[in-house]
């Protein structure tokens, strides 16, 4: 029997470091990497009418590289990748434009109003995301009050040939693009205010003095320092809308869909699991592989300072 006393010390000096740095590494690996790989291994299974619909070896081929050479060449899964990336990059860019001076005003403002305002940013998550999404679609109809705004708007700007009854708005990319930047925005305020928190305000205060311009002081002082939150925020909005599929399933295009729609019909409709597990793959690499080469050269950069 193990000596409990021995056991107690070794659990007092290391064994709670231990439980503390293995728990997250146990949860990754349950949960991301034993998925990934059950995922990986059916994209290179073979479709049979089977249950599940896949299978190895035996009459089928041990390893089927056919749905990975599929994602490569037909048009359907380019398109949607091509349309997943634009609408997603389209979303980032928007909400970097709307969320860095929401961002930056939090940091300016009083403590107090600092706290409601965070609050406000954060409100959204309060209520249910498919109810918000409805209310979008409530909002962007023909006859609902914001369209009719945004018809008189837009007659009134461009010349009589142009007028319009109503502004088509549902079912298509503008309106996928613009219930993600709805949803997103606080992923990218939140990552800029913790970044422009931490900026020591007496830099741009010093330019200041030397006769730099407020509109130089943000670009030579500012911005550059809050590029690691720009990164971060644009990364939490970019790589969740590449994937989703709730937004563009209600609100968008069919004709155009999205790549988080192609895997949802492979999985259900066409019931080609391993079709619908190789798309899943080349989105995870195209999303992991460039912010993994990113942090390599950020730590690389860190470590020569």
């Amino acid at each position: 029997m193990s000596d409990p006393s021995r056991l107690s010390r070794w659990f007092n000096s290391k064994g709670w470091v231990a439980i503390l740095i293995g728990v997250p590494y146990v949860w990754l690996i349950a949960l991301f990497l034993l998925p990934f790989f059950i995922v990986v291994a059916m994209s290179v299974a073979t479709n049979t009418p089977t249950a599940p619909p896949f299978s190895f070896g035996g009459e089928y081929p041990l390893i089927n590289f056919e749905s990975f050479g599929r994602v490569l060449t037909d048009t359907l899964y380019l398109r949607a990748f091509l349309t997943s990336i634009f609408n997603a990059l389209v979303a980032a860019v928007l909400c970097l434009l709307i969320g860095y001076p929401m961002a930056l005003g939090l940091t300016r403002v009083s403590r107090s109003w600092r706290n409601i305002l965070l609050m406000l940013v954060i409100l959204p998550f309060w209520t249910s995301f498919l109810l918000r999404v409805y209310a979008w679609m409530g909002l962007m109809g023909k006859n609902s009050w914001f369209n009719g705004f945004l018809t008189d708007a837009w007659n009134f700007l461009v010349p009589i040939d142009w007028a319009v009854k109503s502004v088509p708005m549902m079912n298509t990319n503008f309106a996928v693009v613009l219930v993600m930047v709805y949803t997103y925005l606080p992923f990218m305020i939140l990552p800029l205010f913790a970044s422009l928190e931490r900026l020591d305000p007496t830099l741009d205060e010093a330019a200041m003095d030397l006769g730099s311009r407020p509109s130089q002081v943000f670009r030579d002082v500012t911005l550059p320092q809050s590029i690691p939150g720009i990164i971060a925020g644009g990364m939490l909005v970019f790589i969740p809308a590449a994937g989703e599929l709730v937004i563009p399933t209600l609100v968008g295009n069919a004709s155009q869909p999205m790549i988080g729609k192609i895997i949802q019909d492979e999985f259900g409709q066409a019931r080609d699991w391993p079709m619908a597990a190789a798309v899943a793959v080349a989105l995870l690499l195209l999303m992991v592989v460039p912010t993994m080469i990113y942090s390599h050269y950020q730590a690389k950069a860190e470590g020569t300072k």
